[in-house]
């Protein structure tokens, strides 16, 4: 019992020193352009798991709710992107296309576009930042 206790702390400490994470955000622009403030950086921010080198996936907060959310990054900076709600997750799908760019050290920019798959819903164009650690 106590081996079996001790390889599974060693794999689970493997697993965390090895990990990729990332921290995302989607920053708001107000209605009203005089209150930018913190609320427009820390509204969508979320954190996620990179599997490997080309699958992402984690949480990211939507208001006072959270999100599902996954990333395949494709060749080169080029990311798909999937965002869903945890209940009724595929009648609010959000899916998107971004660039991410190197603005820092492991701090990224990234314009993306995204929409509903709904019918007659219009995308929308975000700036969002990323840190990889």
């Amino acid at each position: 019992m106590k081996k079996i206790v001790l390889t599974m702390a060693v794999a689970f400490s493997t697993l965390i020193a090895s990990a990729q994470f990332m921290a995302v955000t989607t920053i708001d622009q107000p209605a009203d352009s005089t209150e930018w403030g913190v609320n427009s950086f820390t509204d969508n921010l979320g954190l996620g798991y990179a599997i490997n080198d080309c699958v992402t996936l984690g949480v990211v907060k939507n208001g006072e709710d959270y999100d599902l959310f996954g990333r395949y990054h494709a060749n080169g900076n080029i990311y798909f992107s999937a965002q869903a709600p945890t209940e009724e997750l595929l009648d609010n799908l959000t899916v998107g296309v971004g660039y991410s760019v190197i603005l820092w050290g492991n701090l990224n920019v990234e314009p993306n576009y995204t929409m509903r798959l709904e019918e007659d819903s219009e995308g929308e164009f975000n700036i969002g930042l990323s840190y990889r650690f």
